[in-house]
């Protein structure tokens, strides 16, 4: 941490401005909390609503959690340790002052790119922001010819384009099934577009090792969503999540796009009404320019969608539909024998311990989530959210001496349930 705090004091004297253009968090504090029993949990579920300036992370409504962390504004935490005391919540303060991490964060990745030259990338060296990445895929077809293609999807609300990269073996062969991954529905989560920027090199520059992936399928990537609410990230907001769209709350910006989906929208039980919820769902399905892309993508390869991913974080799970209902789909089993294939390699791999299951039970209700859409309009014959594990101080926020070891995990699950795909549901 010493050299991190004091990278960051030389790339203030160098680069003052790009730094305190950034939210600093100065004095934001976070506390663990603990519930015991039902009455706890009901607590901070009625907090998660009513303190819209709190930021609750990690899986707090899932009853099995022994513990969640929340980061609270210096203006809120005195009345916010009196109301813990005051119905016998146990907690404990974990950081005092968020701003010396967070800006050493940032600096280390600043330093880290200085000398990466683009649009050459070092996935492992560094987070990258969504023009660097459109730079990065827009190479590509150049470096590989016969098997990349880049397309453009639409645009953000703020116009940013909106990049698909497609990679195939290069045999020419058309209209083979796909295996379609997206990164960076939440615009904080950092290690997503990271892991789909390594899985684009493992299948482009390890092509001998992985090539039969790609002997009878397709790769669809799309490794940034949200890129409106990523770009705010590296520019304002470490920890924003939701996208930038305005709302009818002029104090509340953005909507998740992964509650903004047209199945079983407008849950309550798993979705929110109110703008300034980090769940808010939007004030109708799709009316995201966003949420409508990754729509178009998904129902451009209907009928031969056979996997479809989507990398999140964090928390170690496999996540299957529903999300909306306790109820399961047609296919769950067959489902769970392609988490059962990422989640027990992973262990072999690295002794690393994933949960799967459905959304609902493993993890908490959602309504309006890309995966449930995938499952239930696309009809894609497998569809998965997956949770990349966890880094960092706040879980979603890893140093970039971190990426390594969650990307090469995470690929070791990956790999294995693409290649169970694949041997169950040949072309």
């Amino acid at each position: 941490m010493a050299a991190s705090l004091l990278g960051l004091l030389t790339l203030l004297l160098v680069h003052p401005l790009v730094l305190f253009a950034w939210q600093d968090y100065k004095d934001y504090r976070v506390y663990e909390l603990k519930p015991h029993g039902i009455e706890d949990r009901n607590l901070i579920r009625k907090l998660s609503r009513e303190k819209p300036l709190w930021d609750f992370l990690g899986t707090y409504r899932n009853s099995n959690d022994s513990s969640l962390r929340v980061m609270i504004p210096p203006e809120e935490v005195d009345s916010s340790v009196k109301t813990f005391s005051s119905h016998h919540l146990e907690h404990r303060m974990l950081i005092a002052d968020l701003a010396p991490f967070v800006q050493a964060q940032r600096a280390e990745n600043i330093k880290r790119k200085e000398i990466i030259q683009m649009p050459h990338i070092d996935v492992l060296g560094a987070f990258y922001t969504h023009s660097e990445i459109n730079e990065y895929l827009d190479s590509l077809p150049e470096r590989f010819p016969k098997q990349v293609q880049v397309k453009q999807f639409g645009w953000s609300y703020e116009r940013r384009p909106l990049k698909v990269l497609t990679i195939s073996n290069g045999d020419g062969k058309r209209n083979k099934p796909v295996i379609l991954i997206d990164g960076t529905v939440h615009a904080r989560e950092w290690i997503s577009p990271s892991m789909a920027l390594y899985i684009i090199q493992q299948l482009l520059d390890n092509y001998s090792e992985n090539q039969e992936l790609l002997q009878d399928y397709d790769w669809v990537i799309m490794p940034v969503v949200n890129a409106d609410g990523y770009e705010y990230t590296h520019t304002d907001s470490r920890y924003w999540r939701k996208t930038r769209r305005p709302t009818n709350n002029p104090e509340c910006v953005g909507t998740d796009i992964n509650r903004n989906f047209g199945y079983e929208w407008g849950h309550d039980e798993g979705s929110s009404s109110d703008p300034c919820e980090d769940t808010y769902r939007g004030e109708r399905p799709f009316d995201q320019p966003e949420s409508q892309v990754l729509r178009d993508v998904l129902l451009n390869y209907r009928g031969r969608l056979n996997f479809y991913l989507s990398l999140h974080s964090y928390g170690n799970y496999f996540l299957l539909p529903w999300g909306y209902t306790r109820e399961f789909p047609e296919r769950y089993q067959d489902m769970m024998s392609v988490a059962d294939a990422g989640g027990m390699a992973i262990v072999h791999s690295t002794n690393g311990i994933y949960s799967w299951g459905s959304t609902y039970h493993v993890l908490y209700p959602t309504s309006g989530d890309t995966a449930d859409f995938a499952l239930g309009v696309v009809n894609a014959t497998v569809a998965m959210t997956m949770e990349l594990p966890a880094a960092g101080f706040q879980g979603f926020d890893p140093w970039v001496s971190h990426i390594e070891r969650l990307v090469t995990e995470s690929w070791v699950g990956v790999r294995a349930m693409a290649a169970e795909v694949i041997r169950s549901y040949p072309a």
